[in-house]
């Protein structure tokens, strides 16, 4: 990438900017992978929803909202889809009535099994392998994780 020249206060082309590329990204994942979703009858978003679950079951609305960035406000219609397609339960936490909380059904835990193919579904159209894919991943995630430590030290 360029550096913008300091004396013009322009910044490069937007064809050197991060941002348009992993938009742009993130877009053709989606679209990627919905035809793969489309074929187990899921969303994208419930897909993530469902990932959540499947790494750690029973888990308050509030926690899944935090993980997938989202107010738990946006979450819960989502939950009561998947629980309406037999997905997952929505109970209320004994220990805190207030609280609700998220488990998978059998077929909730059934579909992880089915599952697997999006991740191989995306790095056969990549031309990536899985470990490719995963440093990719990492290397993403260390930026963002980099981004969000900056925000935090400045809101400080």
């Amino acid at each position: 990438m360029s550096n913008p020249d300091p004396t013009t206060g322009f910044p490069p082309p937007l064809s050197e900017h991060l941002c348009l590329w992993i938009y742009g990204t993130n877009l053709e994942i989606q679209r990627i992978h919905k035809v793969v979703l489309d074929g187990l009858g899921i969303t994208y978003p419930q897909y993530l929803v469902l990932n959540l679950l499947w790494e750690r079951d029973h888990q308050p609305v509030g926690e899944l909202a935090t993980q997938l960035r989202l107010e738990a406000s946006t979450v819960t219609p989502l939950l009561k889809r998947l629980e309406a397609g037999g997905y997952l339960n929505r109970v209320r936490n004994p220990a805190d009535e207030r609280q609700v909380l998220i488990g998978l059904t059998d077929k909730g835990r059934e579909l992880r099994h089915r599952a697997g193919c999006v991740s191989t579904n995306l790095a056969e159209r990549a031309g990536m392998s899985a470990d490719e894919l995963q440093e990719l991943n990492a290397r993403i995630r260390d930026l963002h994780d980099r981004l969000v430590a900056t925000a935090q030290a400045g809101e400080g």
